[in-house]
């Protein structure tokens, strides 16, 4: 085997691409895994994890120069001074807006695997099956009875914690001990439970956070600066978890600052024959060859890479002979819930900073319940004591307020849902030859909105909201409805979806792209619906599916 020709070529560093890295490695497979930005190294990568606040040269707050640099990603609030840097410089890598769309991306090894908010929920039957009963977008090819060992498979490596339920719109799985509840999140869950004689349920989240040590990683420090990187591997991200695991078995090559222009097609052999790269630093173009390639680049960039992929076979880019290629762009919706105060619990306060919140899993149109619209949605949320950075309008000024402000206001609690998006043809995203990045390659256009259903479903997601903390005695509720843009929930699927049948989808059961075997894509490109869940555990669980049989089929010569 020369330098540059391996097994298998894995694009992209992030959630699933560091399974896919782990899981070809430990095969036995040669693999060379590929990332366009720089290599943070786990620990002494993360370089304001350990800071005070008072160390950060504007106490966190945005510069002009972040603001100017991260325009899209500065519009929603989680952004911040310290970790600006894990966020893509926008100037460098434009993209082109025809309707509003939030694209949050970063672009270094590990990808949004440090910056993820790691609520991991495993799909149930009915996401599986919705499509085909309402004859919407195409059926899935598979059924969570496919899928149903491969979640055990990550969640059982990855380390996530939470509770047995026994919920089937919610199924369990392999989890580590809970986080607790607080007392005003009980108390608001007890009451729940018994208005709706159990029907809908206040639970903790289920997240990627060790509870005990798990997998040679020590448990969760309670500091809540996850989107700092963890210098204590205490959540799951590449860098704590899968890439140790494959560069343990000798048979990794990372390149960082490579940026995988096209899939390289032989038509004669009707397969990939390796990827093209750009060195991002030198700006040169160098080949790597390979029996296989796992897309993993993120939902839109593995569609870019294949559409930049386009030969004279395919002159709309490799995977596209469909003409769903780009197509049925997808997110969650949320910024839509309410918020109200809670009486009591005076003597009660929080101990740490828990990296997690409570989870009301759906409830909308399962079990006889029918809606106007079509699917449903969950709710993420939290309670807690108000600090000193509330507002006393009695105590405007002097000592009286000082004094005030030293102790823990009432307790809060909010809630926020998050709704499932319909897959539309109409949503796309393409190619824009005349706008050019950094690096003088084509960015991309989208073209996407929610549509009709959506908007229905938003009604329910903020009076349920509200209704329910009614329910469970909390006073002043406020719902609210902040709007939406896709995008901004940070859950992009679709443009590259799964299917039965070539003429209508892009990949194959296998995560197989149907014009090129031995080219596979399991991030969230295949998705061919949402489910209303955080899809990154879906993500982990497909792409240690597929390399699988990945591996399975270059053995037997099928690919």
């Amino acid at each position: 085997m020369t330098e540059q020709t391996y097994d298998a070529i894995v694009v992209g560093s992030g959630i699933s691409g560091g399974w896919a890295a782990k899981e070809l490695t430990e095969s036995g497979m040669k693999v060379l895994l590929l990332e366009r930005g720089e290599n943070i190294e786990h620990i002494t990568g993360y370089v304001n994890a350990l800071k005070a606040p008072w160390e950060i040269p504007h106490r966190g707050r945005l510069t002009n120069q972040i603001r100017e640099e991260h325009m899209a990603a500065t519009r929603d609030s989680f952004m911040h001074e310290s970790n600006a840097n894990y966020w893509t410089n926008e100037l460098e890598c434009p993209y082109v807006e025809k309707r509003p769309f939030d694209w949050f991306r970063g672009y270094h090894v590990g990808g949004r695997s440090l910056m993820w908010g790691r609520q991991s929920y495993r799909w149930n039957r009915f996401d599986y099956e919705a499509n085909a009963k309402e004859g919407v977008g195409v059926d899935w090819p598979i059924r969570y009875e496919d899928m149903a060992p491969w979640y055990d498979h990550v969640e059982s490596f990855a380390g996530i914690s939470g509770s047995l339920e026994g919920m089937e719109q919610l199924p369990d799985g392999k989890f580590l001990p809970p986080m607790e509840l607080n007392v005003a999140e009980k108390s608001v869950a007890a009451r729940i439970k018994a208005h709706y004689a159990d029907s809908r349920r206040l639970i903790i989240g289920r997240v990627a956070n060790l509870t005990e040590p798990h997998n040679g990683r020590v448990n969760c420090q309670y500091r809540n600066k996850c989107d700092l990187g963890c210098p204590f591997g205490a959540y799951f991200s590449t860098q704590s978890s899968t890439l140790p695991a494959a560069v343990k078995t000798g048979n990794l090559t990372l390149r960082p600052f490579s940026i995988v222009t096209r899939v390289l097609y032989d038509k004669d052999l009707k397969k990939a024959t390796g990827v093209e790269v750009l060195d991002a630093e030198t700006k040169a173009t160098q080949e790597y060859k390979s029996k296989i390639v796992f897309l993993c680049a993120s939902t839109l960039n593995s569609a870019w890479v294949l559409m930049n992929s386009a030969t004279d076979v395919w002159p709309d880019g490799l995977g596209s002979s469909s003409g769903e290629l780009g197509h049925n762009v997808m997110d969650h919706h949320f910024r839509v819930g309410a918020s109200g105060d809670i009486d009591g619990f005076v003597d009660r306060y929080i101990y740490g900073r828990r990296a997690n919140g409570f989870y009301i899993p759906r409830f909308r149109n399962l079990f006889g319940d029918k809606r106007s619209y079509n699917r449903g949605f969950g709710y993420q949320g939290s309670a807690d004591r108000r600090g000193w950075d509330r507002e006393i309008a009695e105590l405007s000024i002097g000592a009286a307020m000082k004094d005030a402000l030293t102790e823990p206001g009432p307790w809060r609690i909010g809630m926020t849902a998050f709704g499932e998006v319909l897959p539309n043809h109409d949503n796309r995203i393409s190619l824009d030859k005349n706008t050019r990045d950094k690096w003088g390659l084509p960015v991309l256009s989208i073209d996407c909105d929610i549509g009709d259903n959506e908007k229905k479903m938003r009604l329910d997601m903020m009076n349920d909201a509200a209704e329910m903390l009614e329910a469970a005695g909390v006073k002043n509720v406020t719902p609210y409805d902040s709007g939406y843009v896709l995008g901004q929930g940070i859950h992009e699927m679709g443009t590259a979806r799964m299917g039965k049948d070539p003429k209508s989808s892009v990949l194959n059961k296998h995560n197989q792209v149907w014009d090129a075997k031995n080219v596979f894509v399991s991030d969230g490109s295949c998705m061919a619906s949402t489910s209303c869940v955080n899809p990154s555990l879906t993500y982990m669980a497909m792409t240690a599916r597929a390399a699988a049989f990945a591996v399975d089929a270059l053995k037997r010569g099928d690919v």
